[in-house]
């Protein structure tokens, strides 16, 4: 499939339209995501007037937009104006969204298209796109398995070539796991340089918007469609300066953590190929230490206590009085049990109530409180790592694709999928997911995964992208 920066290109040389580009994949959308199931909703109608208004814009001879030319899908939590939103849940089933969302709008802005919504784990609870009230997205690669989540669906339409770069949303590994899982690059920002202004929140603290495409200059493209400081967001960063420069392979300083290799859960095809990073990457002339990473043991339990509290208290607003499902009940606790019963699917149930529990008086200090503490802890261990190495190297998943339905009745199964991916999350760092090996009985990709300080997204894209090349 032809690049993002290819197809813009082939615009501004007038060797191709918009229109035509987008029709292409609305085709390729028709005859193929009925299987796959990619997407909840394919805004054909809206795509092609954009796409008109772009190419008359340019037989006008205007300047179009930087991104005329490029097809984007966003996960269906990000809003966008006049279309639906329902964050793959019953609760808000016909909710319309009467705003956009600061990413929807940069793309916007800049003549970038976009082509549908897509599939993922109701609230973004999940890690497999199996938590969908509406449809059970399959990986493109084989129909069996899944896609990973629970940016699922962002990640099976741009690997299966239904738009040129998708967005999903990354609380503690969302978009880098399912692109992992399905082949191709993931990235999740440094926290505050993309706004949430308008993304639906399961934890507000660990949330990330982040691009999903299949090769690096496309997720570098996608990166910066929609960084930028955001003044109806908090948390959003107001320097977008670069911390530190990419100078190339030969003497990056590259770190791997003590006995990963080792690491319970992880399958042997892909044991084997972390136990040969460390000579791969001397070969390359990169700088390779070993550090311990003592609080990685804490980063999983302590993510889903604050996780599940941050969402416990997001997700009391649905409450199918102000928008989405809305029951007849006799009397006002009858109603909130009704609709939030109706409407809330399993995970999102279980989550609500660890969360709640957690937060509850004579819990808060034994659960929230020590997650908090080694969040900190966490944070400190990994500036000290940084103030030594450039990136910390680790698989992305424990495992390449699981099958559909293998581990929806397990869920601490289905939480260990995102054990080297938290962290991330936890510290408000960059990192991204790259396609690296595969699983040898059936050829499943498996992803690696470059981590770095606050502030070094582009660094990791660069240096990633060369690694790609060379290992």
């Amino acid at each position: 499939m032809e690049k993002a920066i290819e197809s813009i290109k082939a615009v501004k040389e007038g060797k191709t339209t918009v229109s035509k580009i987008v029709e292409n994949f609305l085709d390729k959308i028709k005859k193929e995501d009925g299987q796959i199931k990619a997407f909840l909703e394919v805004f054909e109608e809206s795509a092609k007037k954009q796409a008109a208004e772009i190419d008359k814009k340019i037989a006008e001879g205007r300047e179009p937009g930087s991104l005329a030319g490029a097809v984007f899908a966003i996960k269906d939590n990000m809003l966008y104006e006049g279309h639906e939103i329902t964050c793959a849940s019953k609760i808000l089933k016909g909710h319309i969204s009467s705003y956009n969302s600061y990413a929807v709008q940069k793309l916007l802005q800049q003549d970038g298209i976009i082509i549908g919504r897509t599939n993922m784990d109701e609230f973004a609870m999940g890690s497999s796109c199996e938590n969908s009230a509406f449809a059970k997205t399959a990986n493109p690669i084989n129909h069996n398995l899944v896609p990973g989540g629970s940016s699922g669906g962002s990640a099976a339409a741009v690997k299966a070539g239904f738009c040129h770069i998708a967005y999903g949303s990354d609380t503690g590994g969302s978009i880098r796991q399912p692109a992992s899982f399905c082949g191709i690059w993931g990235m999740k920002p440094t926290y505050g340089r993309v706004s949430r202004y308008g993304l639906v929140a399961f934890a507000s603290s660990l949330d990330q918007i982040g691009p999903m495409a299949n090769s690096p200059e496309d997720l570098l493209l996608g990166y910066k469609a929609v960084k930028g400081f955001d003044e109806k967001d908090s948390t959003s960063l107001r320097t977008q300066d670069e911390n530190g420069s990419y100078k190339g392979l030969k003497g990056l300083k590259i770190a791997l953590i003590k006995g990963l290799a080792g690491q319970e859960g992880l399958e042997k095809d892909l044991a084997e190929i972390a136990a040969q990073l460390p000579q791969k990457l001397s070969s390359i002339g990169a700088q390779v230490m070993e550090i311990d990473f003592k609080s990685f043991k804490y980063a999983l339990p302590a993510y889903y206590i604050l996780a599940s509290s941050e969402a416990s208290s997001n997700l009391a607003r649905f409450d199918g009085f102000r928008y989405g499902l809305s029951s007849d009940a006799p009397d006002l606790m009858s109603a909130y049990m009704k609709n939030r019963g109706a409407g809330f699917g399993p995970e999102v149930k279980r989550r609500i109530l660890l969360g709640t529990h957690s937060l509850s008086s004579g819990y808060y200090d034994a659960y929230y409180l020590k997650a908090q503490n080694a969040r900190d802890f966490m944070k400190k261990e990994l500036e000290e790592v940084f103030s030594m190495a450039d990136i910390i190297i680790t698989p992305t998943a424990p495992t390449a694709a699981f099958a559909l339905g293998e581990k929806i009745s397990d869920p601490l199964s289905m939480y260990l999928s995102d054990i080297f991916t938290i962290p991330v999350n936890m510290a408000g760092i960059c990192a991204l997911s790259f396609p690296y090996g595969q699983r040898k009985k059936d050829g499943m990709p498996y992803g690696l995964q470059i981590i770095s300080a606050r502030m070094k997204d582009e660094f990791i894209i660069k240096a990633a992208g060369d690694l790609s090349c060379s290992l």
